[in-house]
């Protein structure tokens, strides 16, 4: 199985600790290890006899030294001329096996997810795999444990497919909904949380290509190195909006394995368990002197918060962040701000 690792995003929603210069992927929040790391080990422990990896052309740099501090050998780096979205990514991958391993297997993850239960995510690809190799470009749902907002759904047939148990056909992909609408695919049951894995054989996804991306396949058929070339005529596109809403051959094998896209520090600290009282201290150096629900991730200075709730505090050498919880997904605002006021060093 070759396994691509989508690399190239900027995880602005958790800045200050993820910036242009240190993306999200590199950040080290679950021990000594960034996420990158934790992902190209993940495609190691599932099986993965070929690793690629897409990113940027300015980080390209940083992930290959990742790769060699890392002893993953094999591991091949692609860095993108430009950045245009997911589909041109997955084609890249797709142009480079065209030829030489039509029919294998190729599961496309980003790079900076979360799993806690490696065995169980092995299980559930093992599914996706089976289904992959009889023709379907499957994704992976997440079982909702909550109406998320922030997350997109996918909606499945109640039928399995037919010679693969838990296996179903996709009736449609969802935008991310408001909170009535989540609460309503929450109760309605087939409904899954959008991973933004997916699963297929080489030739089939270029098949997908050919039907509803023809401006990409156009390049993928001429070979990786035109392909490479010719990336500034590529569209700037999702693989989803291209080719996963699009497909009739989409399935998606539910699963439940401690997954979480860290999309904000919400997300992050509700992965770990709080001290008693409920305050998730992340650092060597923090004093929390009647607080409460608070995360705080310390770096160099000492953090110390008195009587205070609900609170997400992140100190870097460069700055300090402070929010209410609930206003953790809109830490872009602050990003956007500073970017007008010409203070890019702190981005």
């Amino acid at each position: 199985m070759i396994c691509l690792i989508l690399a190239g995003g900027r995880g602005v929603r958790l800045w200050p600790e993820s910036t242009e210069a240190r993306p999200k992927q590199f950040c080290k929040f679950f021990g000594d290890k960034s996420m990158l790391e934790q992902t190209i080990d993940r495609t190691m422990a599932v099986g993965a006899d070929t690793v690629m990896i897409v990113t940027s052309q300015d980080q390209a740099e940083t992930v290959e030294q990742v790769v060699r501090s890392g002893n993953y050998d094999g591991v091949e780096v692609i860095g993108e001329p430009q950045g245009k979205n997911t589909a041109p990514a997955v084609g890249l991958a797709i142009a480079r096996y065209f030829d030489s391993r039509p029919e294998d297997v190729i599961a496309v993850f980003p790079s900076d997810h979360f799993v806690s239960d490696v065995a169980a995510f092995r299980w559930v690809l093992d599914k996706a795999v089976k289904a992959a190799q009889a023709g379907y470009l499957v994704t992976i749902g997440i079982k909702p444990s909550y109406p998320e907002t922030g997350y997109g759904y996918i909606q499945a047939d109640s039928h399995d497919i037919s010679g693969i148990a838990g296996v179903y056909r996709v009736k449609s992909f969802k935008e991310k909904p408001d909170s009535v609408t989540a609460e309503h695919y929450i109760n309605s049951g087939g409904y899954f949380w959008n991973a933004g894995i997916f699963v297929g054989r080489i030739d089939v996804f270029a098949q997908e290509f050919a039907r509803h991306l023809p401006e990409v396949y156009r390049f993928i058929e001429k070979g990786f190195g035109d392909y490479l070339a010719s990336y500034d005529s590529l569209p700037e596109i999702s693989i989803d909006y291209g080719i996963a809403e699009k497909s009739d051959r989409v399935a998606v094998v539910p699963g439940d394995f401690g997954w979480s896209d860290v999309g904000s520090w919400k997300a992050l600290a509700d992965l770990f368990e709080g001290d008693k009282d409920g305050n998730v201290l992340l650092g060597p150096d923090i004093i929390a002197v009647n607080a409460g629900n608070c995360l705080v991730k310390q770096n160099h200075r000492t953090v110390a918060l008195l009587g205070v709730r609900d609170l997400v505090v992140v100190e870097t050498p460069e700055v300090v962040m402070v929010c209410h919880k609930e206003e953790a997904q809109k830490v872009r605002i602050l990003v956007d701000i500073l970017s007008e006021m010409g203070k890019n060093h702190l981005l």
